[in-house]
């Protein structure tokens, strides 16, 4: 154990400092996280895929206790995407039984805690276990207001604009809507994420560097940062890393530098 305490000390130390320099007022209200490289941490250790999808579990932990430190509102991770359905079906089936597992074992820890959890998704696909345990863990935590943790389940960006499409249409055959009165704000009030601000910043583990069909409406102006680290090794450190990236960023919004300069 003392053999690996100066490298724990050390990471605390770079966690410490990174979040001192954080500036509270600039925090990004919303953070986004495609959590990708649980197989291949797995892989690397000799062990099945799901061993990885376990160790994760720490790291969803530690974003989420990073982000109520430094003030973030609203975090959403991309769990489990339409695709991954395609996955074999032992590993799919694994899946959902952790995510079960963990929302039970977190229930105590999330109400403590002030949060809010929620989803989103075709959550009528889930199995009936898992989506009753999930339902009833939304409900539980209702209330709380410090943060809310967003799990993108059988979700697709594609699928989420496709029921957007059907349910405006249907307003408008019904007579509901006018089909000159759509704007910006019908699309955001038709999608899973309606009543959340748009993600300020989009984090993707493992080094890929594309967005794998996740809220592609919403993150039309999110600063992306991508990262080398696998998921399971994600810890606070690399969020605040992420978050002082982000403020050191000039967001302009199709604007020039001095549009956007403080005066």
């Amino acid at each position: 154990m003392a053999i690996f305490a100066p490298r724990l000390e050390k990471a605390q130390d770079i966690t410490e400092e990174r979040k001192s320099r954080i500036d509270p007022a600039r925090v990004p209200q919303h953070i986004a996280i495609i959590m990708d490289g649980n197989g291949r941490w797995a892989e690397r250790q000799g062990e099945h895929r799901v061993v990885g999808h376990a160790n994760g579990v720490r790291s969803v932990r530690e974003a989420l206790v990073g982000c109520r430190e430094i003030g973030v509102k609203y975090l959403t991770l991309y769990a489990f995407s339409t695709e991954n359905w395609n996955r074999p079906k032992a590993e799919v089936e694994a899946l959902m039984d952790l995510l079960v597992k963990t929302v039970v074992g977190e229930m105590e820890e999330l109400n403590a805690n002030g949060v809010r959890l929620n989803a989103i998704g075709d959550i009528a696909s889930l199995p009936d276990g898992c989506r009753t345990t999930l339902q009833d863990a939304i409900a539980a935590t209702a209330k709380n207001d410090t943060i809310t943790i967003t799990l993108a389940l059988s979700y697709s960006a594609r699928w989420e604009l496709v029921r957007m499409a059907q349910r405006i249409a249907a307003e408008a055959r019904d007579g509901r809507l006018s089909p000159g009165a759509i704007t910006d704000d019908t699309i955001a009030a038709h999608l899973t994420t309606a009543g959340m601000p748009d993600p300020e910043l989009l984090i993707r583990t493992s080094g890929e560097q594309r967005i794998s069909n996740f809220l592609l409406w919403q993150i039309a102006y999110a600063e992306l940062w991508f990262t080398d680290v696998l998921w399971p090794d994600f810890r606070k450190q690399h969020l605040f890393e992420a978050v002082l990236d982000f403020q050191n960023r000039e967001r302009r919004f199709g604007l020039i530098s001095e549009q956007v300069a403080p005066a």
